[in-house]
C-alpha cells in the first residue's frame, strides 16, 4: 500500500482551459489525473452527435489532449481517468489507441466503463411504475417518452476501480460521477472497503473539490479575488491522499492561483442540497463534518469527514426535446438608453401579439440594469448604454422564425440611437430539457472492458 498518492485535476468541464492538463502532467510530480467533462446537457448534444456519425458521441478535445500528453503519461506512470468518453466511450478508446499508434507507443491498457447508456432499454424499465418518474415532480415518464434523446445512470467509483486492477492506465467512462473519477484511485491504492463510508466519504469530499478545476485554486473566487495571484497561468489543483482519510489540498509549485480554506469552502458549496445528506453511488457523505485547516502556502489539509451507506438507487439524467428558442439583442445608446430598450420591447411585444404569434415565454432583459439580478438589486437610470436582450420559447418553430423577422425592422421603425444587429437574423435552437430519476441498482450493470494495444 502506498503511503500517499496525489491525484490532479485536469478539466472542470468540457471546454475548460486547455492547457491545464498539460501543465499538471509537466509541472509537478502526479500519480492520478481526472478529466471531468461531463455534464447534464453535455449528453444530449453527444448523443446527437453519435446519431449523426456512430463513431462520435465523446469529447474530442480529449483525443488531441492526449496527442499532447500520451508520451508524458505513459513515461511517467500517470493514470489518467475521465468520463470523457460521453455516450461512446468504446469509439473514444479506439481513437486514444489510434494516437498511441502515431506515437509509436505500445503495451498500453485502456479501460472503458459502459453500460450507463439505457437508452435502448428505456421502455421495458419504463414500464416498471417506480422506474424513470421524474424525481422532481413525480410526473410519468410517458409524458415525455416520444422526445426522449439521452438516458444515461450516474455509475459510481466501482467499476473504475474494477478497471485499475485489471491493470488498465488509461480508463475512460460514460456517465460516471464527478467525485468517482477521484474516489476510484484512493479505493484501490490504499484498499478501502466498500462499506468504510467515513473514508469512502473523504473521497467523495475530496472528489466534489476536484471536479471543477481551478474554481478551488483561485478561479471564480467570491473572497479577496483581487489578490488571486497570476489567474493568467493557474495551476488547478491536486489532492494528496493518505489512506487514512485525509487529504490536502494543494497545486504545483511556481504557477498561479491560490488554494486557501476560503478557496476550498467556496467550491465544497457548489451545488448542495442538504448539506448532511450528498447523496452519491458510493455513499452518502456529511459534509457538515468537515474540517478544513491552512497547513502552509496553497496547502489546505481536509479532515474528519463522515459518511453513511450509500442507497439503493442510481440516479439517471435523461433529456428530451422540449420545443424552440431564439435570442436576440440592440444597443441602445446615450440619452435615455434604458427608457428607448425599454420601448422597443414594448413596440415588439406589440407587433407580436398584431402577428398572432404566441409563445410559451416571452422575455427581456435589459444588459447592465437588470440581467443578473433583476428586482433584487438597486438599478441606475442614467446609463450610457443598455442592450435589449429578447428570447422566446415555444413549440411551434414557424412562431420562433417569425418572431425573429421583427427585430432588424426595430432599427428603422423604432427609437434612435440603436446598433449591434450585425449577426443577422436568430436562428431558432432546440430546447433540450432535463429530466432526473432514480432506478434500481439491481436493475442495471456497469461494463468493464480492458484492452492492450
Amino acid at each position: 500500500m502506498k503511503s500517499k498518492i496525489r491525484i490532479a485535476s485536469g478539466q472542470g468541464f468540457w471546454g475548460d482551459l486547455q492547457r491545464a492538463p498539460i501543465d499538471q502532467v509537466r509541472n509537478g510530480q502526479i500519480d492520478y489525473m481526472m478529466l471531468d467533462y461531463l455534464a447534464e446537457v453535455t449528453m444530449s448534444i453527444m448523443q446527437k452527435q453519435k446519431l449523426k456519425d456512430p463513431k462520435l458521441g465523446y469529447a474530442k478535445d480529449l483525443v488531441q489532449l492526449f496527442d499532447e500528453i500520451l508520451p508524458d503519461v505513459v513515461q511517467k506512470g500517470i493514470k489518467v481517468i475521465t468520463n470523457g468518453g460521453g455516450v461512446n466511450p468504446l469509439a473514444c478508446r479506439d481513437a486514444i489507441f489510434a494516437v498511441a499508434k502515431r506515437h509509436n507507443i505500445k503495451n498500453l491498457k485502456i479501460g472503458v466503463v459502459h453500460g450507463d447508456d439505457i437508452l435502448p432499454e428505456i421502455d421495458t424499465l419504463g414500464l416498471k411504475e417506480i422506474y424513470l418518474n421524474n424525481m422532481e415532480t413525480g410526473e410519468k415518464l410517458s409524458s415525455v417518452r416520444n422526445h426522449v434523446i439521452s438516458a444515461n445512470v450516474y455509475f459510481g467509483a466501482q467499476p473504475i476501480v474494477e478497471a485499475l486492477r485489471q491493470g488498465a492506465q488509461i480508463i475512460i467512462t460514460g456517465r460516471t460521477t464527478d467525485t468517482g473519477l477521484t474516489l476510484a484511485p484512493m479505493m484501490y491504492e490504499f484498499d478501502w472497503k466498500w462499506d468504510d463510508w467515513n473514508k469512502i466519504a473523504a473521497g467523495t469530499v475530496a472528489g466534489h473539490i476536484l471536479e471543477c478545476g481551478g474554481q478551488a485554486s483561485g478561479g471564480n473566487f467570491t473572497g479577496d479575488w483581487r489578490n488571486v495571484p497570476d489567474l493568467a497561468n493557474i495551476g488547478f489543483p491536486i489532492a494528496e491522499a493518505f489512506p487514512d482519510g485525509k487529504f490536502v489540498i494543494t497545486k504545483h509549485e511556481k504557477t498561479g492561483g491560490l488554494v486557501s480554506s476560503a478557496t476550498v469552502k467556496e467550491q465544497l458549496l457548489y451545488e448542495i442540497g442538504n448539506p448532511k445528506n450528498y447523496i452519491t453511488p458510493d455513499c452518502v457523505a456529511d459534509f457538515t463534518s468537515i474540517h478544513l485547516n491552512d497547513a502552509g502556502s496553497n496547502r489546505v489539509e481536509v479532515y474528519g469527514i463522515e459518511g453513511k451507506p450509500a442507497t439503493d438507487s442510481y440516479k439517471v439524467s435523461m433529456a428530451y426535446f422540449d420545443g424552440y428558442t431564439a435570442f436576440s439583442t440592440l444597443t441602445y445608446a446615450w440619452p435615455d438608453a434604458l427608457d428607448k430598450a425599454k420601448k422597443a420591447d414594448e413596440i415588439l411585444r406589440a407587433r407580436l401579439e398584431n402577428l398572432g404569434v404566441e409563445f410559451e415565454e416571452i422575455r427581456t432583459e435589459f444588459l447592465g440594469y437588470n440581467s443578473s439580478f433583476g428586482p433584487i438589486s438597486e438599478h441606475s437610470e442614467h446609463l450610457n448604454e443598455v442592450v435589449m436582450r429578447v428570447g422566446v420559447r415555444g413549440k411551434d418553430k414557424n412562431a420562433i422564425e417569425r418572431f425573429s423577422r421583427e427585430i432588424a425592422p426595430l432599427i428603422l421603425t423604432g427609437p434612435p440611437s440603436v446598433t449591434g444587429f450585425a449577426t443577422g437574423r436568430p436562428k431558432p435552437s432546440e430546447v433540450i430539457a432535463y429530466w432526473p430519476a432514480l432506478i434500481p441498482k439491481s436493475a442495471v450493470t456497469p461494463k468493464v472492458e480492458v484492452v492492450t494495444i
